[in-house]
């Protein structure tokens, strides 16, 4: 990918004297800093804590840095406005009261003076920069890759330094995500090396789901979410936008331009890349002049808003008719080869006659009408062999909803197609039968190490309920940033931490309420994630503790079970106390009710089992149960706002199955 953003930010060298003047003995050999032991009883550590997306090379450089109340933000020139804001909320994070900023060439007239945390944020292609980077026990990169950065922070004696340097303008707001992530208590900020850089280019989601779509809030939303992840890619596609679809050759009206203006502006706040994808396919004609050029004014429209990557989507439409007759004169009887033909002409006058004629455009993506499979055709190729090679290209794996992608499933698709594909993932997307009633949050997993190597980026195509789509969107874009280092449990987990905003007991009553929507389905019978795996083990563990056991082991069986039977009950309230994202709780609010009656029934069921073995009793508490499971049953999606509609779904097929067996044990 080219340096996005490069015409917003400019990047002149910085004053390199004044810098290194300001920071004086920063800019000295890495070892002259080597910081000394933590105090006792300071709470200092070395250990590095969980970065999300996993860099690519990270490790301690010592004790941690105490941040004083007093930090000072030396900016060299370019860096953008959102950068400056996230580094000045990580350090009011980590204990700053007062966080002054200076620009470096005006920094050495009023030098900090001692027990002042300062943090350089500047290009790594400025020297100074570059020496302090060494100097802070950073290393400066022998190749510079496109959105990389370079951290180094480490303690020195009245003197602690943090130095951000970006490969690009994209790479210092990455650079600045991760000092987020370094605060690890009270004024305290990890002393850490880091070296990293996408191992994928693109890097998001693809609003493409039938049915309810998001609101301009969610989108904003969601926006501002994928700077936290370093996610760059969002590609607007919403099946009920009638302007993409049904009404692709008509302009928009004033107001919606003027929400999609907004949306490409907080996109770019947030080193994001707005994708308008335009579907034309239902009624374009390919060989009429006229409808090329409605296409094109169409996709112009987006770009005099501030757009500048764009995309036909040509999925979902048959290719054993033509829309119109001059296609037949033009190609002949419809089939696959001449499909590929008359798809190859458009996409091909796109980009020649739009992209190519339009400053700062991204290279077109396209996904085809045979998207989910490897195997050769007439289709894809005319299309591997006369599409312009700059053209990507999108599939969502070996099926529509495949339950694994390997690289060598990558590598067939890329071969087939005659270039890296772009991966469209359909997950977590809950739009089709299997999914009625369901959250899917499960971690993101199935995806093979090394992926990278063969796509050019991954794309998951999200629920219709916005918020609780980060669980998956977390996990996808760690996965697409760092394929390698990606471990989906833990990642899995640090999204619940993020969610939580840190609080311990919400992020745990969050993996509990996961564990039971983690059951993700295919379009056939096969499910690619089991359903609710801690709760099943947990019931399986108790059932071969019951099964034989003494009244002293059924009793301990009992109480071992209970603990986490009080963590679930216990998970709405804690969630709905403890999440400070409002849409989360209104878009799971049926979920969450249905837990809580699930949870009280697990908990008379265990009440009943407890009484059996103390008095042979316990039939009333069975009784309670069964009506609370029958209560949680009814609960219902909400209307209008997913598709299909249809029952909640909480651990079914687990807790429902040990409810109605447990008065037979």
């Amino acid at each position: 990918m080219s340096e996005r953003h490069s015409s917003r930010v400019p990047r002149p060298l910085l004053a390199g004297a004044a810098l290194l003047l300001t920071l004086g003995t920063f800019s000295g050999p890495a070892q002259a800093l080597g910081g000394a032991p933590a105090p006792a009883g300071s709470g200092a550590s070395a250990k590095v804590p969980v970065v999300t997306p996993t860099p690519q090379h990270i490790r301690s450089t010592g004790a941690d840095l105490r941040v004083p109340d007093r930090a000072r933000v030396v900016l060299g020139e370019g860096v953008d406005t959102p950068t400056v804001d996230v580094v000045k909320r990580a350090l009011a994070a980590a204990g700053a009261g007062s966080v002054e900023t200076v620009k470096a060439a005006d920094a050495a007239k009023s030098p900090a003076g001692p027990g002042v945390l300062t943090v350089v944020v500047g290009s790594i292609k400025d020297a100074a920069v570059a020496d302090a980077l060494k100097g802070a026990g950073g290393t400066v990169p022998d190749t510079l890759n496109p959105e990389g950065y370079s951290l180094a922070s480490r303690a020195a004696d009245g003197h602690d330094i943090v130095v951000l340097a970006g490969n690009d303008g994209d790479g210092t707001y990455y650079a600045a995500q991760t000092l987020r992530q370094l605060v690890t208590g009270a004024h305290r900020l990890a002393a850490v090396s880091v070296t990293d850089y996408p191992s994928m280019p693109l890097r998001g989601s693809i609003e493409g789901f039938y049915g309810a779509p998001w609101s301009h809030a969610d989108r904003v939303d969601q926006l501002a979410f994928y700077g936290d992840v370093k996610a760059n890619t969002y590609i607007y596609t919403p099946k009920d936008d009638t302007y993409l679809r049904e009404k692709w050759r008509t302009p928009y009206p004033d107001d919606k331009l003027a929400d999609l203006r907004d949306l490409i502006e907080q996109a770019k706040a947030h080193h994001v890349d707005f994708t308008y994808a335009i579907s034309p396919g239902l009624s374009v004609c390919y060989s009429d002049p006229a409808d090329v050029k409605a296409l094109k004014d169409k996709l112009n429209s987006l770009y005099e808003q501030g757009a500048r990557s764009f995309y036909v989507a040509l999925d979902d439409i048959s290719y054993t008719k033509w829309n119109c007759d001059a296609d037949q004169a033009a190609y002949g009887a419809p089939g696959r080869a001449a499909a590929g033909q008359a798809q190859a002409d458009l996409l091909n006058a796109v980009q020649h006659e739009f992209i190519d004629t339009h400053e700062g455009a991204e290279p077109l993506q396209f996904v085809p009408t045979e998207y989910s499979d490897t195997a050769d055709s007439a289709y894809k190729k005319v299309l591997r062999e006369q599409l312009d090679p700059k053209v990507v290209v999108q599939w969502t794996g070996t099926d529509v909803v495949p339950p694994a992608i390997s690289v060598a499933d990558a590598k067939a698709a890329s071969e087939v197609w005659g270039r890296k594909v772009f991966l469209w993932d359909n997950y977590p997307v809950n739009d089709y039968g299997q999914t009625t009633g369901r959250l899917l949050m499960a971690p993101y997993d199935k995806r093979e190490a090394g992926l990278h190597k063969e796509l050019s980026g991954i794309v998951l195509n999200p629920m219709n309920q916005a918020a609780p789509s980060k669980v998956a969107l977390f996990g996808g874009a760690s996965f697409a940033w760092n394929d390698e280092g990606y471990d989906a449990d833990r990642t899995w987990r640090a999204a619940a931490d993020y969610l939580a905003g840190g609080d311990r007991a919400t992020a745990r009553a969050l993996l509990a309420f996961f564990d039971t929507q983690h059951l993700a389905p295919t379009f056939g019978d096969t499910n690619w994630q089991p359903q609710a795996p801690e709760l099943a083990a947990r019931l399986d563990d108790f059932r071969a503790a019951w099964e034989g056991g003494s009244a002293a082991e059924r009793k301990a069986a009992l109480r071992a079970l209970s603990a986490y039977a009080g963590v679930l009950a216990d998970a709405p309230e804690r969630i709905r106390a403890g999440m400070g994202d409002k849409a989360f709780l209104a878009q799971t609010k049926p979920w969450l009710d249905a837990l809580d009656l699930w949870g009280a029934s697990l908990n008379a069921t265990l009440d009943g089992l407890r009484a059996r073995v103390d008095s042979g009793g316990g039939d009333a508490d069975f009784v309670k149960a069964a009506d609370l499971a029958k209560q949680a049953s009814a609960i219902t999606t909400i209307p209008g706002t997913t598709r299909p509609q249809g029952p909640i779904k909480v651990a079914d097929g687990v807790l429902d199955t040990f409810i109605a067996e447990a008065p037979k044990m």
